[in-house]
């Protein structure tokens, strides 16, 4: 992976180079694509074309223009109330997983169906698969806790021949458990993604997003969380620390069938926290990206169990092309 037990990498001020979503979005293109996103498309005061990103529908409007333009996805819905995500974030940590998995393969990605991903956490939006499959050609498997979002992943993975055979979503039964019910035992992934909830609680959650609307100067009157989001998708008991905590001490008992797991980390200073738990954990090495979009900072943390020379035998036996 890499020689170092812990590295961090220098902070990034932009998208990774990969992701095509860089400047600013041509909506006129966008709009011919789906004819549905005009309605939301106005003028702004410097004059630049935008839509109201407060506004669920406008945002899920816009996903849906993205991801034809960008991934060829001719089906894309969710119900009213789910996580509709910024997609341009979501593909930026697709991107650098690439990068940490080819680190320790010659500088090359691996690509194709043959490298398998688990999506913790997948949502209804299925956003990470579809990046993925669309992107590199992985394979997905993704978890939820929420039968509804299980559902409609798979509708939308179904729905679009580019899908189809590539992702599979399962319903994690105890809430408790993150990786225990849904991986089986002849699974085995090169890498894990999640986006753990950020909140507390529901009280905090929607302070947060009072603060938003107060900064931009709207009404507060009722509290609308610009990307939708259930409950289990905002946040948990003891909010991103308490999960990922939760996380990393789970990791442990599948470390032989995953290669790399990873997930994302919002606040800085849980970091340090996480490197001692997982130093405690028997983490071989640890690695943290940090990425930003636009004032948006949050890091992408990796772990492996594997020792050096049980990361070379699993790339020969599942990334080889011989």
């Amino acid at each position: 992976m890499v020689k170092a037990q812990h590295r961090e990498r220098k902070q990034s001020t932009r998208l990774h180079p990969e992701n095509p979503h860089q400047g600013r979005y041509d909506f006129d293109r966008l709009c011919q694509l789906y004819a549905d996103l005009r309605p939301y498309v106005s003028v702004n005061r410097f004059g630049s074309q935008t839509i109201d990103f407060h506004d669920p529908e406008a945002v899920k409007a816009l996903n849906k223009a993205l991801l034809i333009q960008s991934y060829g996805i001719s089906f894309w819905d969710i119900p009213p109330g789910y996580l509709c995500p910024p997609i341009p974030g979501r593909a930026d940590y697709i991107h650098h997983l690439s990068d940490l998995l080819a680190s320790n393969n010659a500088g090359v990605v691996p690509r194709g169906r043959k490298i398998k991903g688990l999506d913790i956490g997948v949502g209804a939006n299925c956003i990470y698969p579809i990046i993925g499959c669309r992107t590199y050609g992985w394979q997905f498997v993704g978890t939820d806790i929420d039968p509804v979002a299980v559902d409609t992943a798979n509708l939308i993975a179904a729905a679009n021949p580019t899908l189809k055979g590539q992702i599979q979503c399962r319903l994690q039964a105890d809430s408790g458990n993150i990786f225990r019910g849904v991986i089986h035992p002849a699974d085995r992934f090169d890498f894990t993604i999640c986006n753990p909830p950020f909140h507390s609680s529901a009280q905090e959650a929607e302070a947060g997003s009072l603060r938003k609307l107060r900064n931009l100067g709207k009404s507060t009157e009722t509290v609308k969380l610009n990307f939708g989001g259930q409950s289990n998708e905002l946040w948990c008991d003891g909010g991103e620390l308490a999960f990922l905590k939760r996380m990393v001490a789970q990791s442990r008992a599948f470390s032989q069938q995953c290669y790399l797991f990873s997930a994302l980390v919002s606040k800085h200073e849980h970091i340090i926290q996480l490197k001692r738990t997982l130093k405690n954990a028997g983490a071989r090495q640890v690695m943290v990206v940090n990425m930003s979009q636009g004032m948006k900072v949050s890091r992408l943390l990796a772990w492996t169990f594997l020792s050096d020379s049980e990361q070379l035998s699993w790339r020969e036996l599942h990334w080889s092309d011989k």
